[in-house]
């Protein structure tokens, strides 16, 4: 066998040994899951049918794309802020905001909502001090609602926010907004017609990594909202595990993956996805 030969059959092993564990462990569940979709309880699509009419299916779709919406806003403009701020500070302190920002990567999303939990509950940290300094006379409401939800979601998303965002403006060339400055524009003007416009891949590709990942969140709503503020992917575990509704639980994960699927082709459809993650 020749050099060629032998490169050849390294090349098709480094190819084909990926697709196979991909179709061996993710492809095959997925199949598994939208063939159950269509076939239980009786094959056709009645359980798809409940999209149109259930109400309580309703609520929760509509409860989570709210949820996910609030979330991927307030995500996005702390991140752009933070993603900002570590670029046009001194190199010491952008090394400190870049690592604070990946420790939040080393936390578990259990131990942070747990610790949100402690904070914010009616005994917790922050309605003991403000009742303490006679700020407020009764605990508020800070967990156990969307509120709660929305506050430990954005928590663990800004990561997520901060890095695509932080990549997109370290490529934007720094001369551009004095250039725009010396050409009469005020530091607003030079900001929004100039460097905002540049840093749409990153804004638009930091929406989409945090939108879709809100979407299959399952701990911070369950333990934040204490099952008063029920988002899909918690529904989708009560029914697989609880009632063990399978018709209905893998109708509603295979929605959710159309979702996503319909998410990335619209966007598609105006934006660059190779410019946006930086695939070249």
């Amino acid at each position: 066998m020749s050099a060629d030969d032998r490169a050849k059959h390294v090349y098709w092993i480094l190819i084909v040994a990926p697709l196979a564990v991909l179709a061996a462990f993710y492809l095959y569940p997925l199949s598994k899951v939208l063939y159950l979709s269509v076939t239980v309880p009786t094959p056709g699509l009645g359980n798809f049918a409940k999209l149109v009419d259930s109400s309580a299916v309703q609520r929760i779709l509509l409860t989570t794309a709210r949820i996910c919406v609030i979330t991927t806003t307030i995500s996005l403009i702390l991140g752009y802020l933070i993603a900002y701020t570590a670029l046009h500070v001194r190199r010491g302190h952008e090394t400190w905001i870049l690592f604070v920002v990946l420790l939040c990567f080393w936390l578990s999303v259990l131990i942070r909502a747990f610790a949100w939990l402690t904070l914010l509950q009616s005994r917790g940290v922050v309605n003991t001090v403000l009742m303490d300094l006679g700020l407020i006379a009764t605990p508020l409401a800070l967990v156990r609602n969307e509120f709660g939800v929305i506050l430990g979601m954005v928590h663990y998303m800004i990561p997520y926010a901060v890095l695509p965002l932080y990549a997109n403006m370290k490529g934007i060339d720094p001369r551009l907004v004095p250039a725009a400055r010396g050409l009469g524009a005020s530091p607003l003007e030079a900001f929004w017609k100039v460097y905002l416009p540049m840093s749409l891949p990153g804004i638009i590709s930091a929406g989409m990594l945090v939108f879709i990942f809100s979407l299959g969140f399952y701990i911070t709503p369950a333990l934040l909202g204490g099952g008063k503020t029920l988002m899909i992917a918690e529904y989708i575990a009560v029914q697989i595990i609880e009632t063990l509704n399978w018709g209905m639980g893998t109708m509603l994960a295979s929605t959710l993956l159309l979702v996503v699927f319909a998410i990335i082709a619209a966007m598609a459809r105006f934006v660059d996805l190779r410019q946006v993650f930086g695939v070249k």
